[in-house]
């Protein structure tokens, strides 16, 4: 269902409307509220934490302060900004739950669709990683490369936890907020108004996918992304329920955080870090499953689209 349908907003405003609003909201209100917060966090003076935020690899006593300003800016840019720009087209979140019901079935598979699917998402990592620009974007590639690097120097400093504490905040930071509003924006606002727009639905998802994707500004790592968006999309379209999309989402996440704590304490060997592939017959299983677990899913949520149906057709 469209968040705006029937209103004399096209579409294509509504989806720039959101973009504005989000960035805004992501980039420098949600940030600086966070800044502010983030002071109890650290012992300096104000001043020597925003000069020390800006290079937190060079100065880890902001750690805690970073992943601050970073939920700040997800919880006011991609939660609060969406509400209220749904309060402003006089609807509630509701929009985005037409199946309001809660089935243990689809519960137990979303994650294991997700966890299943990163076996064929490593072949795209590992693709996409190894990408080369042509030469006459040789320069902008370097420029990208650096952007990456620096990205993954930041990334292993964030996620080098010291205690369960640290690790409870990133999972908070990192894997539940942005679930939750990565979802609201992406699949909840922009997918919705696309399929009003296209009035294709697979057009919806791949474009919100790669709108997704672009959003996280990482060049070498934005096919995978975007397989994943497209992932979330069909879940939420096929469920009519954006919280099935918020837990493919979450589990995502949380799976890479987790991993990367029980790593660090040397319980398990490999390193999700890695852009290496898994093994082409890890893949290929991988393959085999996530479609099996997703052609379940899809009939599982026809069947009852189909039972709702007739029950509404004896009630009348």
């Amino acid at each position: 269902m469209s968040v705006n349908e029937g209103s004399s907003f096209h579409p294509a405003s509504v989806i720039i409307l959101v973009l504005i609003s989000v960035t805004l909201g992501f980039v420098i209100v949600g940030p600086l509220i966070g800044l502010v917060a983030s002071t109890p966090f650290y012992e300096g003076k104000f001043l020597e934490l925003t000069e020390a935020i800006q290079n937190p690899i060079e100065n880890p006593e902001v750690k805690i302060p970073v992943y601050v300003l970073q939920g700040f800016a997800t919880f006011i840019g991609l939660i609060i900004t969406p509400t209220v720009l749904l309060l402003a087209f006089r609807k509630s979140i509701s929009v985005f739950f037409r199946d309001q019901n809660f089935y243990f079935i689809t519960l137990l598979i979303t994650p294991l669709i997700v966890i299943s699917f990163m076996g064929i998402n490593s072949f795209f990592v590992q693709w996409n990683s190894n990408f080369h620009f042509p030469e006459f974007l040789k320069s902008f590639e370097d420029w990208a490369r650096d952007k990456e690097d620096y990205a993954a120097e930041l990334t292993a400093f964030m996620t080098e936890f010291k205690s369960p504490a640290e690790l409870i905040v990133a999972l908070i930071v990192i894997a539940f907020l942005p679930a939750i509003g990565e979802e609201i924006v992406f699949r909840g606002l922009i997918q919705s108004e696309l399929n009003r727009w296209t009035k294709n639905i697979h057009v919806a998802i791949w474009v919100s996918a790669l709108l997704f994707s672009a959003f996280h500004l990482q060049f070498f790592g934005f096919v995978p992304r975007l397989l994943l968006g497209a992932l979330f999309g069909y879940l939420y379209f096929w469920s009519g329920n954006l919280m099935m999309a918020m837990l493919a989402h979450f589990v995502n996440n949380a799976v890479a955080v987790l991993s990367l704590y029980y790593y660090q304490q040397g319980s398990l060997e490999y390193n999700v870090e890695s852009t290496e592939a898994f093994p082409v017959s890890v893949i290929l299983t991988s393959c085999l499953f996530t479609f099996s677990l997703l052609y379940y899913y899809k009939t599982f949520y026809q069947q009852r689209d189909i039972s709702n149906i007739s029950d509404n057709n004896l009630a009348i």
